[in-house]
Protein backbone atom coordinates (compact mmCIF):
# COMPACT_ATOMS: atom_id res chain seq x y z
CA UNK A 1 0.00 0.00 0.00
CA UNK A 2 1.33 3.50 -1.33
CA UNK A 3 0.84 6.60 1.56
CA UNK A 4 0.80 9.69 -0.91
CA UNK A 5 1.87 12.50 1.81
CA UNK A 6 1.53 15.58 -0.06
CA UNK A 7 -1.71 16.67 1.22
CA UNK A 8 -2.59 19.17 4.20
CA UNK A 9 -6.03 17.92 4.59
CA UNK A 10 -6.17 14.94 2.66
CA UNK A 11 -4.39 11.37 3.12
CA UNK A 12 -4.74 9.38 -0.04
CA UNK A 13 -3.38 5.76 -0.04
CA UNK A 14 -3.24 2.98 -3.05
CA UNK A 15 -3.81 -0.39 -2.40
CA UNK A 16 -3.60 -1.96 -5.77
CA UNK A 17 -6.52 -1.33 -7.57
CA UNK A 18 -8.08 1.26 -5.27
CA UNK A 19 -7.24 4.45 -4.28
CA UNK A 20 -8.07 5.39 -0.57
CA UNK A 21 -9.30 9.03 0.16
CA UNK A 22 -9.09 10.46 3.54
CA UNK A 23 -10.85 13.47 4.54
CA UNK A 24 -8.35 14.52 7.12
CA UNK A 25 -9.22 17.54 9.13
CA UNK A 26 -10.57 15.60 12.02
CA UNK A 27 -10.08 18.39 14.56
CA UNK A 28 -12.47 20.40 12.50
CA UNK A 29 -14.64 17.42 12.13
CA UNK A 30 -13.55 17.06 8.55
CA UNK A 31 -15.53 19.93 7.33
CA UNK A 32 -14.80 20.42 3.95
CA UNK A 33 -12.96 23.98 2.70
CA UNK A 34 -11.89 25.32 0.18
CA UNK A 35 -8.04 24.20 0.22
CA UNK A 36 -9.70 20.77 0.61
CA UNK A 37 -11.78 20.62 -2.20
CA UNK A 38 -8.37 21.68 -4.23
CA UNK A 39 -6.54 18.95 -2.67
CA UNK A 40 -9.37 16.72 -3.94
CA UNK A 41 -9.69 17.46 -7.25
CA UNK A 42 -5.88 17.04 -7.25
CA UNK A 43 -6.00 13.47 -5.95
CA UNK A 44 -9.26 12.89 -8.32
CA UNK A 45 -7.36 13.40 -11.31
CA UNK A 46 -4.32 11.64 -10.15
CA UNK A 47 -6.26 8.33 -9.68
CA UNK A 48 -8.59 8.80 -12.80
CA UNK A 49 -5.38 9.26 -14.90
CA UNK A 50 -3.91 6.01 -13.19
CA UNK A 51 -5.34 2.89 -15.51
CA UNK A 52 -4.27 0.60 -12.72
CA UNK A 53 -6.69 2.38 -10.05
CA UNK A 54 -10.62 1.24 -10.51
CA UNK A 55 -11.93 1.96 -7.43
CA UNK A 56 -11.85 5.23 -5.09
CA UNK A 57 -12.83 5.03 -1.79
CA UNK A 58 -13.79 8.04 0.58
CA UNK A 59 -13.82 8.03 3.93
CA UNK A 60 -13.30 10.61 7.15
CA UNK A 61 -10.23 10.29 9.88
CA UNK A 62 -11.01 10.63 13.48
CA UNK A 63 -14.75 10.27 14.82
CA UNK A 64 -16.95 11.25 11.80
CA UNK A 65 -17.18 11.39 7.80
CA UNK A 66 -17.91 14.89 7.12
CA UNK A 67 -19.93 17.47 9.37
CA UNK A 68 -20.24 19.38 5.70
CA UNK A 69 -18.62 22.37 4.07
CA UNK A 70 -17.03 25.23 5.20
CA UNK A 71 -18.62 27.82 3.39
CA UNK A 72 -16.46 30.62 3.11
CA UNK A 73 -18.43 33.64 3.58
CA UNK A 74 -15.32 36.65 4.01
CA UNK A 75 -15.16 38.05 0.63
CA UNK A 76 -11.92 39.55 -0.20
CA UNK A 77 -12.76 41.14 -3.41
CA UNK A 78 -15.07 43.87 -4.55
CA UNK A 79 -17.09 41.83 -6.69
CA UNK A 80 -20.51 41.97 -6.80
CA UNK A 81 -22.33 39.54 -3.98
CA UNK A 82 -23.64 37.34 -6.10
CA UNK A 83 -20.73 36.98 -8.29
CA UNK A 84 -19.26 35.76 -5.08
CA UNK A 85 -21.39 33.55 -4.07
CA UNK A 86 -21.92 31.60 -7.58
CA UNK A 87 -18.38 31.17 -7.29
CA UNK A 88 -18.35 29.68 -4.62
CA UNK A 89 -21.03 27.61 -4.34
CA UNK A 90 -20.16 26.24 -7.82
CA UNK A 91 -17.28 25.46 -6.63
CA UNK A 92 -18.66 22.95 -3.67
CA UNK A 93 -21.56 22.07 -6.21
CA UNK A 94 -18.28 21.00 -8.64
CA UNK A 95 -16.52 18.87 -6.38
CA UNK A 96 -19.83 17.01 -4.93
CA UNK A 97 -20.14 15.87 -8.45
CA UNK A 98 -16.86 14.65 -9.33
CA UNK A 99 -17.66 11.64 -7.03
CA UNK A 100 -20.77 10.96 -9.31
CA UNK A 101 -19.47 12.03 -12.43
CA UNK A 102 -16.13 9.78 -11.82
CA UNK A 103 -15.24 7.27 -14.88
CA UNK A 104 -13.90 4.92 -11.42
CA UNK A 105 -16.44 3.51 -9.31
CA UNK A 106 -16.77 5.68 -6.16
CA UNK A 107 -17.38 4.37 -2.87
CA UNK A 108 -18.46 6.27 0.22
CA UNK A 109 -17.43 4.67 3.82
CA UNK A 110 -19.50 6.50 6.73
CA UNK A 111 -18.82 6.63 10.46
CA UNK A 112 -19.93 9.36 12.86
CA UNK A 113 -21.82 12.40 11.43
CA UNK A 114 -22.46 12.94 7.74
CA UNK A 115 -24.13 16.02 7.60
CA UNK A 116 -25.02 18.76 4.76
CA UNK A 117 -23.41 18.27 1.95
CA UNK A 118 -20.75 16.08 3.03
CA UNK A 119 -23.85 13.95 2.82
CA UNK A 120 -24.35 14.79 -0.15
CA UNK A 121 -20.81 13.90 -1.06
CA UNK A 122 -21.45 10.44 0.47
CA UNK A 123 -24.80 10.20 -1.89
CA UNK A 124 -22.89 11.32 -4.84
CA UNK A 125 -20.96 8.35 -4.48
CA UNK A 126 -22.43 5.10 -6.32
CA UNK A 127 -22.06 3.33 -3.46
CA UNK A 128 -22.51 4.24 0.39
CA UNK A 129 -21.48 2.42 3.09
CA UNK A 130 -22.38 3.08 6.68
CA UNK A 131 -21.68 1.91 10.52
CA UNK A 132 -24.28 1.64 13.17
CA UNK A 133 -24.40 4.68 14.85
CA UNK A 134 -23.52 6.96 12.46
CA UNK A 135 -25.91 10.37 11.74
CA UNK A 136 -26.67 11.84 8.60
CA UNK A 137 -28.66 15.02 8.05
CA UNK A 138 -28.76 18.43 5.98
CA UNK A 139 -29.43 21.01 8.97
CA UNK A 140 -29.16 24.20 6.42
CA UNK A 141 -32.64 25.48 6.87
CA UNK A 142 -32.05 25.79 10.55
CA UNK A 143 -29.26 28.57 9.31
CA UNK A 144 -31.04 30.11 6.96
CA UNK A 145 -28.68 28.27 4.22
CA UNK A 146 -29.61 26.03 1.02
CA UNK A 147 -28.59 23.20 -0.29
CA UNK A 148 -25.47 23.49 -2.32
CA UNK A 149 -26.25 19.97 -4.37
CA UNK A 150 -30.25 18.70 -4.28
CA UNK A 151 -29.48 15.18 -5.33
CA UNK A 152 -31.32 13.60 -2.28
CA UNK A 153 -34.80 13.83 -4.68
CA UNK A 154 -32.67 12.03 -7.17
CA UNK A 155 -31.42 9.17 -4.69
CA UNK A 156 -34.64 8.79 -1.64
CA UNK A 157 -37.56 10.31 -3.35
CA UNK A 158 -39.29 14.11 -3.41
CA UNK A 159 -41.16 13.41 0.10
CA UNK A 160 -38.49 11.63 2.20
CA UNK A 161 -36.12 14.73 0.53
CA UNK A 162 -38.50 17.30 1.42
CA UNK A 163 -38.85 15.81 5.16
CA UNK A 164 -35.53 15.51 5.49
CA UNK A 165 -34.47 19.00 4.27
CA UNK A 166 -37.36 21.14 5.27
CA UNK A 167 -37.50 20.04 9.01
CA UNK A 168 -33.91 20.55 8.84
CA UNK A 169 -33.07 16.98 10.55
CA UNK A 170 -29.76 16.17 11.42
CA UNK A 171 -30.31 12.66 13.45
CA UNK A 172 -31.38 10.66 10.60
CA UNK A 173 -30.26 6.72 12.27
CA UNK A 174 -28.17 4.85 9.99
CA UNK A 175 -31.30 2.17 9.71
CA UNK A 176 -33.69 4.97 8.67
CA UNK A 177 -31.02 6.22 5.91
CA UNK A 178 -30.89 2.52 5.06
CA UNK A 179 -34.91 2.69 4.64
CA UNK A 180 -35.19 5.78 2.41
CA UNK A 181 -32.16 4.54 0.33
CA UNK A 182 -30.15 6.69 1.67
CA UNK A 183 -26.81 4.34 2.29
CA UNK A 184 -26.57 0.54 0.62
CA UNK A 185 -25.62 -1.28 3.81
CA UNK A 186 -25.17 -0.94 7.38
CA UNK A 187 -22.65 -2.61 9.92
CA UNK A 188 -21.15 -2.98 13.33
CA UNK A 189 -17.96 0.06 13.01
CA UNK A 190 -14.90 -2.40 13.19
CA UNK A 191 -16.42 -4.35 9.91
CA UNK A 192 -16.65 -0.67 8.10
CA UNK A 193 -13.23 -0.87 6.72
CA UNK A 194 -13.39 -4.74 5.82
CA UNK A 195 -16.47 -4.93 3.95
CA UNK A 196 -15.89 -1.51 1.84
CA UNK A 197 -12.37 -2.81 0.88
CA UNK A 198 -14.57 -6.83 -0.19
CA UNK A 199 -16.89 -4.57 -2.15
CA UNK A 200 -14.45 -2.38 -3.53
CA UNK A 201 -11.70 -5.87 -4.59
CA UNK A 202 -15.34 -7.37 -5.98
CA UNK A 203 -15.96 -4.52 -8.17
CA UNK A 204 -12.24 -3.94 -8.89
CA UNK A 205 -12.37 -7.68 -10.52
CA UNK A 206 -14.65 -7.26 -13.06
CA UNK A 207 -14.01 -5.65 -16.79
CA UNK A 208 -13.12 -2.02 -15.91
CA UNK A 209 -14.83 -1.02 -19.40
CA UNK A 210 -17.93 -2.79 -18.65
CA UNK A 211 -18.22 -1.19 -14.91
CA UNK A 212 -17.02 2.40 -16.52
CA UNK A 213 -19.71 1.77 -18.97
CA UNK A 214 -22.47 0.22 -16.89
CA UNK A 215 -22.14 3.47 -14.67
CA UNK A 216 -22.40 5.92 -17.39
CA UNK A 217 -25.54 4.47 -18.71
CA UNK A 218 -27.22 4.49 -15.40
CA UNK A 219 -26.05 8.34 -14.85
CA UNK A 220 -27.40 9.20 -18.04
CA UNK A 221 -30.68 7.80 -17.71
CA UNK A 222 -30.86 10.40 -14.82
CA UNK A 223 -29.12 12.96 -17.13
CA UNK A 224 -32.05 12.19 -19.87
CA UNK A 225 -34.78 12.89 -16.77
CA UNK A 226 -33.43 16.11 -15.90
CA UNK A 227 -31.52 15.42 -12.73
CA UNK A 228 -28.28 17.98 -13.66
CA UNK A 229 -30.44 20.88 -15.30
CA UNK A 230 -32.34 20.61 -12.28
CA UNK A 231 -29.85 20.43 -9.78
CA UNK A 232 -28.38 23.67 -11.26
CA UNK A 233 -30.90 25.27 -10.75
CA UNK A 234 -31.54 24.69 -7.42
CA UNK A 235 -27.81 25.96 -6.60
CA UNK A 236 -29.41 29.26 -8.40
CA UNK A 237 -31.42 29.34 -6.01
CA UNK A 238 -29.43 28.59 -3.28
CA UNK A 239 -27.32 31.75 -4.38
CA UNK A 240 -30.71 33.37 -3.74
CA UNK A 241 -30.65 32.08 -0.61
CA UNK A 242 -27.45 32.85 0.70
CA UNK A 243 -27.81 36.51 -0.48
CA UNK A 244 -31.40 37.32 0.82
CA UNK A 245 -31.41 39.31 4.14
CA UNK A 246 -34.21 39.38 6.25
CA UNK A 247 -35.16 40.93 9.42
CA UNK A 248 -35.04 37.00 10.34
CA UNK A 249 -32.06 36.27 9.15
CA UNK A 250 -30.15 39.37 10.15
CA UNK A 251 -31.39 38.71 14.03
CA UNK A 252 -30.03 35.06 13.86
CA UNK A 253 -26.89 35.84 12.35
CA UNK A 254 -26.55 38.97 14.88
CA UNK A 255 -27.25 36.29 17.93
CA UNK A 256 -24.80 33.43 15.99
CA UNK A 257 -22.24 36.28 15.77
CA UNK A 258 -22.29 37.51 19.43
CA UNK A 259 -23.63 34.62 21.24
CA UNK A 260 -22.90 31.36 19.10
CA UNK A 261 -24.70 28.32 17.58
CA UNK A 262 -26.49 26.82 20.17
CA UNK A 263 -28.21 30.45 21.16
CA UNK A 264 -29.04 31.41 17.56
CA UNK A 265 -30.64 28.02 17.26
CA UNK A 266 -32.58 28.54 20.87
CA UNK A 267 -33.55 32.12 19.47
CA UNK A 268 -35.21 30.55 16.39
CA UNK A 269 -37.03 27.36 18.13
CA UNK A 270 -38.32 30.23 20.75
CA UNK A 271 -39.34 32.79 17.54
CA UNK A 272 -42.12 29.71 16.27
CA UNK A 273 -42.90 28.19 19.46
Amino acid sequence: MNDKTDYEFLIVKNDGPLAIFTLNRADKLNAINSPMIDELNQALDVAEADEKIRVIILKGAGKCFSAGFDLNTDKTTDEDEKVFWRKELRKDFDIIMRFWDSPKTTIAAVHGYCLGSGMEMAVACDITLAAHGSRFGAPEVRFGSGIVALILPWVIGVKAAKELLLSGDDKVSTERALSLGLVNRVMAEEDLEKETLQLAKEIANNDSEAVRLTKQAINKSCETMGMREAMLEALDIDVEIETTETPESKEFNRILHEQGTRAALAWRENKTS
